[in-house]
């Protein structure tokens, strides 16, 4: 059956081949009030993923193009409004880029993880895009950098070294990561790791949010997070990049290399990163082994031709954290800055295998995603033989079939699939050994009329979960489960573009998301939380109604979005400790009886709803006031009482200044304020209120020219006050796992100052 596949899948890739029409697409990237000709604009076809550069006419060949087709094309320049439009390639109509001078971002992005790629004016999705700079500063990883800058999005922390994605309220497996088209499956469910991924590699990231399951299928309820590789040189061309920064509060230091290419068609890249950080510091000390270290790498080799594109990856990572195994009145800080990790502590090595594919026939197009992901997670007690050990096996597949447009109508069909098997390799047990079958297909249109567009889908999803039996000593530990979900889910999207500075978008659908193998079957200690966690195998799977809508607005002085949204989540899934349940069991090092509190994982409907936005002031070319707000309330309906791990409310407030400096360029310095509101709306079962605080931040950077080589020095600092406070997602803080002692718990991070340095090169021909 395998070999038949492929085997189709060559005849396809040979009969387009042969058979394919190409053109040299040629044009024209010129000043909208001057007409004088930008020389260095960058044109990208996302959905090809080839790129070129205007040379000193302002002129631009994408060569061996398709004859055929309709393609987004991007075209962007410093201090210039990207400009977006959707091209006929074969049209004979000579193309010129007119691009408007601004001193602003515009709205007006490509997002590329919607079932069709469009500009984000004529996408109803509220989405987020983040570039590659804004994604370096004083975050200490991926997530870290986008909550602190995407409306809506927060992160479950333990430490600056482990961040998982919150949007919208929603966490864990209600969030999915997707890089190289495959959603990243890492055993999402657990609290003490995040997403396997090297920060530094992401080109720019998309924040979709709201439910984006008619994609993705199920675990989407929240939103999507799409991690996008840089852009590949136009033919003949190399180019690289040299990061390194090293961060005060915990001498993080993160060195990352990366070299890409384009010959003739033959592209390929590569990319090494290695991070270190001892204990954190907090306003009372340094947390306890919560040092930590990485390594990454990653490969790519390709091509791209006149059928479309045909991209292998290859990444690894590997990461070693450190953690505590307190107990209320243990002591928490210490003086010490090694970098050696003391037991207990975690390894996680991921390994993913993705090849994307883009075949073009004519006006229709195919893309096929083929993923195989190897997730190895291993706890150490007191020694280096693992007491837990998860070794997670996922086999992926994703198509998409674009239809030829019809009367105006956009057509996608997909389908997917993966097949996932779990084995126990510890001696200790947590959650039982498992596989996991899941297959999909879905239906979506899209059409513009003028300034009006309209969007619709439907999906349909099947999910199987067996879990293993097993005793030890005689005594059953898992009893096994053998549960299938079904759900058919639809969305309907609209956009309305009232001028070039003013539109409106809504969403409303609903989504599904199957029990994962630890909501239905733990029956263990979990280390890495300190708690014993029991699984429910009759629960049933989540399924969500939600709505949204946001109006945005782009002028020279003023730009800003506002959003509102509800999501009521039928059947939906935690673990609580009620009454205050505890079990005794016998530590196997010491032989002690240790206490651990009970999580059960249950059902409730809820119900979230919110708002979010920004807001940023121009009030000459060089200053700008940038603010963004979030806020989310999460209501438990069954039992009346608010939603567990909700972000607080969040202001965060930026005084940006940009002055021309002779002898540099993009020299900026800025200040900010954060303000996060108190946290009263907690599950007061096993929660505690969380206090208001605010706090200051500033940077300063620019980029200097030696010769011809562009070099960027940036300093950026978070919480300069070293300000003592809680976040109400901070897994250390007091209440979250010991009602026993109140006072037990962690400070969030204090001071942290980031230096850093930016080395891009490479060829322009």
């Amino acid at each position: 059956m395998k070999l038949s596949l492929v085997s189709c899948f060559i005849l396809l890739f040979l009969q387009t081949t042969v058979f394919a029409n190409i053109i040299d697409l040629k044009g024209k990237v010129v000043d909208a009030k001057t007409n004088q000709p930008l020389i260095g604009a960058v044109i990208n076809v996302p959905d090809l993923r080839i790129s070129v550069a205007t040379n000193t006419n302002g002129e631009f060949t994408l060569r061996n193009a398709p004859a055929r087709g309709r393609y987004v094309l991007q075209v962007t320049y410093v201090s210039y409004k990207t400009f977006t439009q959707t091209v006929d390639f074969a049209s004979t109509t000579p193309l010129v880029f007119a691009m408007q001078p601004s001193i602003i971002e515009t709205h007006e992005v490509v997002i590329t993880g919607t079932p069709i790629t469009a500009g984000s004016r004529f996408n109803s999705t509220s989405a987020t895009v983040v570039t590659k700079d804004q994604l370096m500063g004083s975050s200490t990883n991926l997530i870290d950098a986008l909550a602190k800058q995407v409306p809506g999005v927060s992160q479950i922390t333990t430490g600056p070294g482990i961040s998982k994605p919150v949007i919208r309220g929603l966490s864990y497996n209600r969030v999915v990561t997707l890089n190289d088209g495959i959603k990243q499956q890492g055993q999402q469910w657990g609290d003490e790791h995040g997403i396997e991924m090297d920060q530094f590699q992401a080109g720019r990231v998309e924040v979709l949010r709201g439910a984006a399951s008619l994609q993705y299928g199920s675990d989407a309820l929240g939103g999507v997070i799409n991690v996008i590789d840089p852009t590949i040189p136009s033919s003949g061309n190399i180019q690289g990049e040299v990061i390194q920064n090293y961060s005060t509060n915990n001498g993080q230091s993160n060195s990352s290399v990366m070299l890409t290419g384009n010959q003739n068609g033959f592209v390929w890249r590569g990319r090494g990163t290695y991070q270190n950080a001892f204990a954190f510091g907090t306003p009372a000390g340094r947390y306890i082994n919560s040092g930590f270290n990485q390594s990454n790498a990653s490969a790519m080799l390709g091509v791209n031709k006149t059928w479309g594109y045909s991209h292998l990856n290859f990444s690894y990572f590997n990461n070693n954290v450190g953690f505590y195994d307190a107990e209320p009145g243990d002591p928490l800080y210490t003086d010490s800055k090694s970098r050696t990790l003391d037991f207990p502590n975690q390894n996680i090595r991921h390994y993913k295998v993705a090849l994307n594919n883009n075949f073009i026939f004519g006006t229709s197009s195919l893309k096929l995603d083929l993923g195989y992901q190897k997730n190895q997670r291993k706890e150490f007690e007191a020694t280096n033989d693992p007491s837990l050990f998860f070794d997670l096996n996922t086999y992926s597949i994703d198509a998409k079939y674009y239809l030829p447009e019809t009367n105006g109508w956009k057509p996608v069909i997909g389908v997917s699939g993966s097949i996932g098997h779990s084995i126990n390799l510890g001696e200790e047990l947590l959650i039982p050994a498992y596989d996991e079958r899941t297959a999909g297909a879905f239906i979506y249109a899209k059409r513009t009329w003028e300034k009006s567009t309209f969007s619709a889908g439907a999906r349909f999803d099947y999910v199987k979960n067996v879990g293993k039996a097993q005793q030890v000593d005689g005594e059953e530990v898992f009893p096994g489960f053998d549960n299938h979900f079904s759900n058919v889910s639809a969305a309907l999207g609209y956009t309305y573009v009232f001028n070039d500075v003013l539109s409106f978008k809504a969403n409303a659908g609903s989504a599904f998301r199957a029990p994962n193998p630890a909501e239905l079957g733990s029956n263990g200690v979990h280390e890495g939380t300190n708690r014993y966690e029991i699984g429910n195998a009759n629960l049933a799977p989540e399924r969500s109604y939600q709505a949204d809508a946001t109006l945005e607005y782009g002028s020279g002085f003023v730009t800003g979005s506002l959003g509102i949204y509800e999501n009521y989540i039928h059947n939906y899934i935690y673990a609580s400790n009620t009454n205050a349940e505890q079990i005794t069991r016998e530590d196997e090092e010491t032989g002690e009886q240790k206490s651990y509190d009970v999580y059960r994982y249950g059902q409730v409907n809820a119900n979230l709803y919110g708002f979010e936005g920004n807001l940023t002031l121009h009030p000459v070319p060089f200053i700008h006031v940038e603010n963004t707000f979030t806020y989310t309330q999460a209501q438990n309906r069954t039992f009346d009482r608010p939603l567990a791990l909700i972000p607080a409310g969040v202001v965060h407030n930026t005084l940006r200044f940009e002055p021309k400096v002779k002898g540099v360029t993009d020299f900026y310095f800025y200040t900010g304020i954060d303000n996060f509101f108190k946290q009263s709306r907690v599950d007061a079962t096993f929660e505690t209120p969380t206090n208001a605080y605010t706090l200051l931040n500033a940077g300063i950077g620019a980029t200097f020219k030696i010769g011809s080589q562009p070099l960027k020095l940036y300093v950026s600092g978070y919480n300069l006050t070293n300000k003592k406070y809680y976040d109400a997602l901070n897994r250390l803080r007091p209440g979250r796992y010991s009602q026993e002692d109140p006072t037990f718990g962690v400070y969030n991070p204090g001071r942290n100052i980031t230096f850093g340095v930016y080395l891009p090169f490479g060829t322009n021909k």
